[in-house]
């Protein structure tokens, strides 16, 4: 059980108290938002405890204001932290305090799966969802938090469910639709929302993203993000094969088949990963085809321009293609060349 201090307890009270009050969330100052969101930073923080990693801390925090410094609500006191368990997980708390789980950043090392999920939790806080809920929610937890002023505690559970409240699909889909706005904003890959929600639907573990809710509400949200690439002319396009198979293409144009898993990511993340690297590139202004170039370790290829990573490709990549890799590696810079885009 965890006990909240009196002072977190009489803030998240008060909030509920207006919530249950109001119907419109306009009544709950920002202050108040603030104010509340801090009192559950604290107390999720004593209860999960931070990642004690300087350097990931840092990381996942620039990825945050770089999210923020495009959002449209900037000035609140935004922090990215990461909790130390395993859980594939991340929630925002009123705001501005977003928290991503370390199972999760196992699961999405990459800048841009973060960004991905990050953003999501972001047009949360910019929507101020959690102060959207459903009436009866806030009154029952409003219950819980009078109980704990009076010396009874709360706990861990009634922590969960304001930290991380259950938002309803138009809640979940407003925030997909901001979290690709943000991610496509600040520059990133423009696949990163729609790359980390399938990933995140085929996890087995759970997560707060409202995507374990219901499969088909799950296939609707991706359908959603797909339509967002293709409305914002994201080029060029993947392309998911029966066989497992991924393949980046644009109109008759096209890169040769990826086969394989590699580094942990299957044929279709892969092509998500080229296809958005691709995108960025082609909107340089100085774009020169003769910018593409071969990098060996030894075992794979990696396709560079000048010194961005476009894709790394495998042995098994080019075995699927009868070559040997450099011949494979080489036909991909041909077909890079002949990309007219």
């Amino acid at each position: 059980m965890v006990i909240l201090q009196r002072t977190a307890v009489l803030w998240l009270v008060l909030m509920l108290i207006c919530i249950v009050g109001h119907t419109k969330a306009e009544a709950i100052s920002e202050k108040q938002e603030i104010e509340v969101g801090r009192s559950v930073a604290k107390e999720v923080e004593k209860h999960y405890g931070l990642v004690q990693d300087n350097a990931l801390q840092a990381r996942v925090q620039k990825i945050g204001m770089s999210l923020v410094a495009v959002c449209d609500r900037p000035k609140l006191p935004y922090t990215f932290k990461v909790l130390n368990s395993k859980e594939v997980n991340a929630f925002a708390a009123p705001g501005g305090f977003i928290y991503i789980f370390k199972g999760l950043v196992e699961l999405m090392p990459s800048d841009e799966e973060l960004a991905g999920v990050m953003a999501h939790e972001l047009g949360h806080v910019v929507k101020r969802h959690s102060v959207h809920q459903e009436e009866k929610n806030q009154f029952w937890l409003a219950m819980e938090l009078l109980a704990a002023l009076k010396g009874q505690g709360l706990a861990a559970e009634a922590i969960r469910e304001i930290a991380m409240p259950a938002y309803s699909r138009e809640d979940e889909r407003e925030a997909d639709s901001l979290g690709f706005i943000y991610v496509l904003r600040a520059g990133y890959n423009p696949y990163s929302t729609l790359l980390s929600m399938k990933k995140l639907s085929e996890t087995e573990q759970p997560y707060d993203y409202g995507l374990y809710a219901d499969h088909p509400e799950t296939q609707l949200r991706i359908k959603a993000i797909n339509k967002y690439l293709s409305d914002s002319k994201i080029y060029p396009q993947v392309k998911e094969l029966d066989s497992g198979a991924a393949q980046v293409v644009e109109g008759e144009w096209n890169l040769p088949v990826l086969y394989t898993e590699n580094n942990g990511y299957k044929p279709i993340y892969r092509a998500y990963f080229a296809a958005g690297n691709l995108y960025l590139i082609r909107r340089l202004p100085d774009y020169n085809v003769d910018k593409y170039i071969l990098d060996s370790d030894g075992d794979n290829v990696t396709v560079y321009y000048e010194d961005k990573a476009v894709i790394t490709l495998t042995i098994q990549d080019a075995a699927g293609q009868n070559m040997n890799l450099m011949d494979f590696a080489g036909l991909y810079i041909e077909r890079l060349k002949s990309w007219s885009h």
